[in-house]
């Protein structure tokens, strides 16, 4: 481990919703840095303006704050290395390109357009399908490495439209060593001329993350394994900028799979099996498309943590519950998993659950107090606690509290009567009816002096408690669910589960 401060870096283009995987990336950096006492930086990449979004960078950063892996540096607050958006830095790159032309290690190309589709053309005519600009075709462009200086010099100072690209080497091996992989080899030969510079003047993200992460003093770089190709350019760039020494250590993060097949997990999957894949709900400004977010389908931020740390990592041990502090403590790039890592839904919900049934009844109580403001329903703070204490072990989501305990904010509007009638008798009427006077006179509504009247009467009456439980049950929630249904009436109070059985016997009557 290198002597210097660690320092990491999350760098997303604002293009729209965080895939859980970025929200992966983010907490693997974060927590890295935390374990060795390090620092965290967020950089905004949005050096393509084409597909900037607007809104995007706004989103990213409630996302961080929502999960709790909020930046020690970034465009939110400023820093010793700002700015931190790269549109902002854009007069930085152009002396770094032109500083690697001038060195021989890069060239401008003045190809126009037509030009680059007319080569792509005649690749495809030759057999090559996937055409490329290489160190072969380089060789028949327009470029400073074809052209006369003095041409070279014209066009420039007429301001001819032009990129700035590398200068791949030809037959020579790029290795580096990944924290995860091991040793990395690549031919370069198979790499293109990547553009560095844009003919607006913005770098590309293959010169702009090796400028920003020089000079931000990056110690380690974690990022998915997708980014893995352009490493070879990347590692040139740092030794063709004189910083090879300076160069962070490499981590390529595993994929997040989708879970019935092979393949990154992508927003359509989501779609198509019924789930989430971005952290937050994110409405697209140009197609007003809604994706549906973790946060909105119901995770807690805690559960949803937890669950991305163990895709891809491993602790080492059987424990899965971990809380962040216990992650930071824990965490170790070593043990994360060189293979892709398959997202199962179900595996969420119950890392959910258990985040629920652990939470304390009055924070899951505010947590549920928008479902019940959407429904026009404003019951005390400590009712909604009690009742959310009640159900939380049935819970995946917070919005389930509603599903397993609608019954303790609204009457039934429909009985499973079929469950009564056939074994309904007049006796079985006559009971409720009596029980209600019973009821009126008990000087403490309890769950227990609810239950011991309700045994007294039924064996008084020669009826079997268990033949009445059922019909009272369905008489508060409608149904043949919910917690005990004496616990149920006290809950509900002495008025409302009278008010119940006397609605529900004229149905059943």
């Amino acid at each position: 481990m290198s002597q210097k401060k660690v320092r990491v870096r999350f760098a997303p283009s604002p293009t729209g919703g965080l895939h859980l995987g970025g929200v992966r990336t983010v907490l693997f950096n974060y927590l890295f840095a935390r374990h060795h006492g390090g620092e965290f930086v967020l950089r905004i990449e949005d050096t393509d303006q084409t597909r900037f979004v607007e809104g995007a960078e706004e989103y990213i950063l409630e996302c961080l704050r929502w999960c709790g892996l909020e930046a020690d540096e970034g465009p939110h607050k400023g820093g010793p290395y700002a700015p931190y958006r790269q549109s902002e830095r854009k007069a930085l790159y152009r002396q770094y390109g032109e500083q690697l032309v001038n060195a021989g290690f890069a060239y401008y190309a003045f190809d126009t357009p037509e030009e680059l589709e007319a080569m792509r053309e005649v690749e495809k005519a030759r057999g090559n399908h996937s055409p490329q600009y290489n160190h072969a075709v380089r060789k028949i462009m327009r470029n400073s490495l074809t052209l006369e200086a003095a041409e070279v010099k014209t066009l420039l100072d007429k301001g001819t439209p032009h990129v700035i690209r590398i200068k791949m080497p030809e037959n020579e091996e790029v290795s580096f060593t990944d924290m995860i992989r091991g040793e990395v080899s690549f031919q370069t030969n198979t790499v293109d001329d990547k553009v560095l510079l844009k003919a607006d003047g913005m770098p590309t993200y293959h010169l702009a993350v090796v400028v920003d992460d020089y000079l931000m003093k990056i110690t380690h770089a974690f990022r998915g394994e997708e980014w893995l190709p352009s490493a070879p350019v990347h590692i040139l760039l740092w030794k063709y900028l004189g910083w090879e020494t300076d160069m962070p250590q490499w981590a390529h993060l595993p994929l997040i799979l989708k879970p019935d097949g092979n393949g990154k997990l992508s927003k359509r999957d989501g779609d198509r099996l019924g789930f989430p894949v971005y952290a937050m709900n994110w409405l697209d400004p140009k197609t007003n498309e809604l994706t549906k977010g973790f946060r909105e389908n119901g995770f807690l931020p805690e559960a949803f943590v937890n669950m991305l740390a163990m895709l891809g990592w491993n602790p080492g041990s059987e424990q899965e519950i971990f809380s962040i502090e216990e992650l930071v403590q824990a965490f170790s790039i070593e043990r994360v998993h060189k293979g892709g890592a398959k997202f199962d839904y179900d595996k969420a919900k119950w890392f959910n659950h258990q985040y629920i049934v652990k939470k304390d009844d009055a924070t899951l109580a505010k947590l549920f107090q928008p479902v019940l403001t959407e429904k026009g329903l404003a019951p005390e703070e400590t009712y909604v606690a009690k009742v959310t204490g009640l159900v939380k072990e049935r819970c995946h989501f917070i919005n389930e509290i509603w599903d397993h305990g609608f019954f303790f904010f609204v009457r039934p509007d429909k009985y499973d009567v079929d469950a009564v009638k056939p074994k309904w008798t007049p006796e079985k009427q006559a009971f409720f009816e009596s029980w209600i006077t019973v009821i009126e006179a008990l000087p403490d509504f309890t769950f227990v002096s609810l239950e011991e009247s309700f045994k007294q009467l039924a064996t008084e009456k020669g009826i079997k408690p268990g033949e009445l439980q059922l019909p009272f049950r369905i008489m508060l929630c409608g149904g043949k669910f919910g917690p005990p249904v004496f616990v149920i009436a006290e809950t509900l109070g002495k008025e409302e589960t009278i008010e119940r059985i006397k609605l529900a016997l004229a149905i059943f009557a």
